[in-house]
């Protein structure tokens, strides 16, 4: 059986730039590993449902809860990758950091975190699916919100 992952592509809006410009996506490094920068996600519990899954890890990870955050609709991405010889699955959904400056408070997982507009994003996040993930992030929000 696969392992499964669920997340969020949390992203938020600054006021001072104009759109597309205004778009950062949250990134954490891991402390462990490679220290690869990924969105916050984490493996389902038994009798969890995917979006709870990425709500807890959030919170976990980021200190970001759901009232911290505004889902939006209509954008998820299935990501599938071999994780030392294991099929995984990481559903990520796309969410807004309702207030741009909420703090972020990391787990003992994470050593840094940064947010970051979609060029650096991609830079930091190396796997060619996450880019992609981000990317299709961000011309979702271009094409579909009025920032």
């Amino acid at each position: 059986m696969a392992l499964r992952a669920c997340g969020f592509v949390i992203f938020r809006c600054l006021a001072q730039l104009p759109p597309p410009d205004n778009i950062e996506f949250l990134l954490l490094q891991t402390s462990y590993g490679e220290h690869h920068w990924t969105p916050p996600k984490g493996h389902v519990d038994p009798g969890e449902d995917d979006l709870t899954t990425a709500l807890r890890e959030t919170q976990e990870e980021a200190g970001l809860g759901k009232d911290h955050l505004r889902v939006v609709d209509g954008f998820l991405q299935r990501l599938h990758y071999q994780v030392r010889g294991k099929d995984k699955e990481v559903v990520y959904w796309l969410a807004e950091l309702r207030n741009p400056n909420t703090q972020v408070i990391l787990s003992d997982e994470h050593q840094d975190y940064r947010w970051a507009k979609l060029e650096e994003a991609c830079k930091l996040a190396q796997y060619q699916d996450l880019q992609d993930t981000l990317t299709a992030a961000q011309r979702y929000l271009e094409t579909n919100r009025k920032h």
